[in-house]
């Protein structure tokens, strides 16, 4: 290559500029303003931030990139990126996340967060991986209540029959089946309306959701079951994330953390406060006493104990240990 040529070759380098962003999509369910949806939003401007421009993540909440099942799907094929899932779809295809939602294993959101940022929840991370799906950090949803449009829950026996929404999670259809009700499994996106409609009586969700997606609208009950622990699986394709380079695996890592220390002050600061606010706009909500309903649900624990022993037991003395830290 002769001088003239030379030249020219660096002055089209240096109008180029820099080079185009790498952009991903993000996908989630939650309406706006859930901490779910504001901590993604978080993480995406970290990612920016911290890759000085060159990658860019585009947030589709609400579902706009399909329900939780679709993006599971689409991130093993590495057609997704990146989601802030849920632990009952997610479990559909890595099982062992479904045991986090055992019924009443966690008193409190601390206890749960100790749990999953401990030994128990990197063994659960790397099944995970096994399915093409790379746990970037545990974020909360929370401590799941149920609602319906038909009474105040105070025992078992008051469920009996009655038409519950769950998410296609076997864990809850199977704690649901054990309080006597009909679990009826669906995609949080159709459940308003179904809530509207009466083709269900009841559902079941932490009070963040039900407030932030309006569901206390159309459901004037609400008892205080905390039957069970819910975490959102920050996830990233394995597809995608083992395609990315070292310094950028690392930015991921880096802004899920942080984006997961926001989504929990969120979850445990509204978790507090939303219940006053419920009832200020004419929820009755009313405490449960959980001793009938543990005792109801002791038959979960024989199921699950049958299929994963080591993993149930070890989870057990987790969250003992946990409380009482």
């Amino acid at each position: 290559m002769n001088l003239r040529h030379l030249l020219t070759a660096a002055v089209l380098s240096l109008c180029a500029g820099p080079a185009a962003a790498q952009t991903y999509q993000l996908s989630h369910n939650a309406a706006a303003g859930n901490p779910k949806d504001v901590a993604s939003l978080k993480f995406a401007e970290l990612v920016e931030q911290k890759s000085e421009g060159r990658l860019k993540i585009d947030v589709g909440g609400s579902a706009q990139f399909g329900d939780d099942a679709e993006t599971i799907t689409n991130m093993r094929l590495g057609t997704i990126a990146f989601s802030a899932n849920s632990q009952g779809t997610t479990s559909a295809v890595v099982p062992e996340i479904a045991l986090l939602g055992l019924p009443f294993l966690f008193q409190d959101l601390k206890q749960a967060e100790a749990v999953m940022d401990g030994p128990v929840g990197d063994k659960i991370a790397a099944a995970a991986e096994q399915q093409g799906l790379v746990v970037l950090a545990w974020w909360n949803n929370g401590i799941r209540e149920t609602s319906n449009s038909k009474r105040q829950i105070t025992a078992p026996s008051d469920l009996a029959g009655m038409k519950i929404r769950t998410p296609p999670d076997q864990m809850t259809v199977d704690i649901f089946t054990a309080l006597g009700a009909s679990p009826t499994p669906m995609a949080f996106s159709e459940l308003y309306i179904a809530l509207q409609q009466g083709v269900v009586d009841g559902q079941e969700n932490p009070l963040i959701n039900i407030h932030s997606s309006k569901l206390h609208e159309v459901q004037p009950y609400i008892s205080m079951t905390n039957h069970k622990y819910e975490s959102t699986p920050f996830l990233a394709s394995k597809i995608v994330f083992d395609a990315l380079l070292p310094e950028d695996q690392q930015i991921i890592r880096d802004a899920a953390r942080e984006a997961g220390q926001l989504n929990r002050q969120m979850v445990g600061e509204q978790t507090t406060r939303l219940r006053g606010e419920l009832e200020a706009a004419g929820v009755k909500i009313n405490d449960v006493d959980p001793a009938p309903f543990v005792q109801a649900t002791q038959s979960v624990y024989d199921k699950w104990r049958a299929q994963y022993p080591d993993l149930v037991d070890e989870l057990v003395g987790a969250a003992k240990a946990a409380a009482v830290q």
